[in-house]
């Protein structure tokens, strides 16, 4: 990623800026980066949270809501289904993907960094109407994640012992949720920070151990190197023999990495309680991709490296539902190679993996719903902050959400719950392709009304190219999704309905809204590019770095930034 670096001088658009309102308010900021009107009478809600995010809070929070059960147990699934060609490939593939999507983000969100973002960009750049609906896809696909996860959690722990009933350990688990994100923001992103942190030393140390195994470092003194791409071989066929059987096995590794991989969807959404956000979020931007992108290309190639496609215990844990880690390549692996003790150290590594994707799934639906009533898109009520910058009445509606997940307790409630999820599984592609559009028009205003983006904290390359890569790629993957009902004998109406569903109410929820308010399409030269300039500018002038308390602090922190 190209970026012109974080010398951003404010003033550089000050000739271009529209007259302030004299009813505009004026703000003061504490060290703390709390914002506070000076001036009462106007009736506009402001943002009322707090920037207490450090740069290595902001880093661990990208990697850390975008890591989570699928690169460790899931992606064996793929391997299955395409082979480790096909799942290299198409891993490879889709990162590319998500640096085109990254680039648009980084652009925006580091001129404007406020909260909910690309929610919010949606509704000044394109339409109202697209930004209503780009908020509540993104807010019914966190809010539903976290009853998910929660799910996961109790069958991780299960792989030691079901002593523990399952509604014991989703209560704990929600309880959890709700004290980690009603306290400070800080706190949120301390606890987030070492999760992720975990995640991190997770991956790395399966990629080693990949590496050390196949050289012959195992009780078998086995050196298989990559025997398993040429015995059973690189690629699958699924649901049919020759090449048809392969592509189709490619095309299942590609939707598995486009539902897997993310990371600047969950970055943005920490924008607006970032200290310092012009000079943090770009830097935040380039390391998160080039970290995930590693990850996830490697952890591809290490999974087709340490198991066969064909495994019978991979296949049997798949198709027995095995809890935790049982289905885990990595864990098949260990078994194979008559490695003890390390499955269950990988097993509760990815118990803490699943517990880090679901706060920040909590953390990010609390957030799209805030930045949804602070546009008047949601109740009001909701745009309540606790004297530590928590919007509490959203973090309780999400908290509320995850108790689907005590429907676990019931088997027919569990397949109903399971519905739940994959009725929201298109939206993330969805919101990518909404981010890449948004971007589209931000680029046209920015000619239209001779704004340079040379002058902007961080410039993408290859635009508007990337942006229309990024568009089209996703777009279509959202319909790709759901493609096996149409082959022949694989005709099923729940799966239609549940993989295409949000495809519908997507155009729903934008009509509706633009016929209920009548809202129209901006114009290059309409769309309002200043909005809440003022006050980041006037933040980023009066910016006081708070002093790290201790030595530790300070490593981390420049180890991170």
């Amino acid at each position: 990623m190209a970026s012109t670096g974080v010398d951003y001088a404010p003033q550089a658009f000050d000739e271009k800026k529209p007259p302030l309102d004299q009813e505009q308010p004026a703000y003061s900021y504490d060290v703390e980066g709390r914002r506070g009107s000076l001036a009462t009478s106007v009736k506009t809600v402001h943002d009322s949270t707090r920037r207490k995010l450090k740069p290595r809070h902001i880093q661990l929070i990208g990697i850390g809501g975008t890591i989570g059960t699928a690169l460790y147990v899931q992606i064996g699934h793929g391997l299955l289904n395409g082979g480790p060609a096909s799942l290299f490939m198409a891993f490879t593939i889709w990162c590319s993907f998500i640096l085109a999507v990254t680039l648009c983000m980084a652009e925006m969100v580091t001129y404007l960094p406020i909260s909910s973002p690309f929610i919010r960009f949606a509704g000044r750049y394109v339409d109202d109407a697209f930004g209503v609906a780009a908020g509540w896809n993104f807010f019914i696909f966190e809010a539903m994640l976290v009853p998910f996860e929660i799910v996961a959690c109790n069958v991780i722990i299960h792989f030691w012992s079901d002593i523990v009933p399952a509604g014991g350990i989703i209560a704990i688990v929600i309880f959890l949720y709700g004290v980690i994100n009603l306290l400070a923001v800080k706190w949120y992103g301390e606890a987030e920070f070492w999760a992720a942190l975990g995640k991190v030393l997770l991956i790395i140390g399966l990629i080693i151990f990949t590496f050390i195994t196949m050289l012959g470092g195992n009780p078998l003194r086995d050196r298989f190197g990559f025997r398993f791409w040429k015995n059973p071989g690189s690629f699958a066929e699924l649901y049919y023999t020759g090449d048809l059987g392969r592509f189709l096995g490619f095309l299942q590794c590609l939707i598995q990495a486009s539902f897997t991989i993310a990371g600047p969807d969950y970055v943005s959404m920490a924008a607006g309680e970032a200290e310092n956000p012009r000079q943090v979020m770009p830097r935040a931007y380039n390391a998160v991709f080039y970290r995930l992108t590693a990850f996830f290309v490697l952890g591809s190639l290490c999974v087709g490296i340490n198991v066969p496609y064909n495994d019978p215990e991979l296949t049997a844990a798949f198709k027995e539902s095995k809890p935790g880690a049982a289905a885990s390549p990595y864990v098949v692996a260990m078994n194979r190679l008559r490695i003890q003790g390390l499955p269950h150290i990988v097993n509760a590594m990815v118990l803490a993996s699943a517990f880090s994707a679901g706060n920040s799934y909590v953390y990010c639906a609390s957030r799209s719903l805030y930045g949804l009533a602070l546009e008047g898109k949601a109740p009001r009520f909701l745009t309540r902050c606790t004297r530590n910058g928590v919007p509490i009445y959203c973090v309780a509606i999400v908290l509320a959400i995850a108790l689907l997940s005590f429907l676990q307790l019931s088997e027919n409630s569990a397949v109903v719950l399971q519905w739940f999820v994959n009725l929201v599984t298109a939206s993330q592609l969805i919101n990518f392709s909404v981010m890449c559009f948004t971007f589209i028009r931000f680029y046209k205003a920015c000619q239209a009304q001779g704004l340079d983006r040379n002058t902007l904290p961080y410039k993408g390359f290859w635009q508007p190219y990337a942006a229309w890569y990024g568009l089209v790629g996703t777009f279509v993957m959202t319909f790709v999704g759901g493609y096996t009902v149409f082959l022949k004998g694989q005709w099923d109406v729940p799966t239609f309905l549940f993989s295409y569903m949000m495809i519908f109410v997507f155009p729903v929820l934008f009509l509706g809204w633009k016929f209920i308010k009548r809202t129209k399409f901006m114009k290059p030269e309409e769309i309002d590019l200043y909005q809440d300039l003022e006050e980041i500018e006037e933040y980023t002038r009066n910016f006081v770095p708070t002093p790290d308390k201790n030595a530790f602090d300070k490593w981390f922190n420049k180890l991170f930034s």
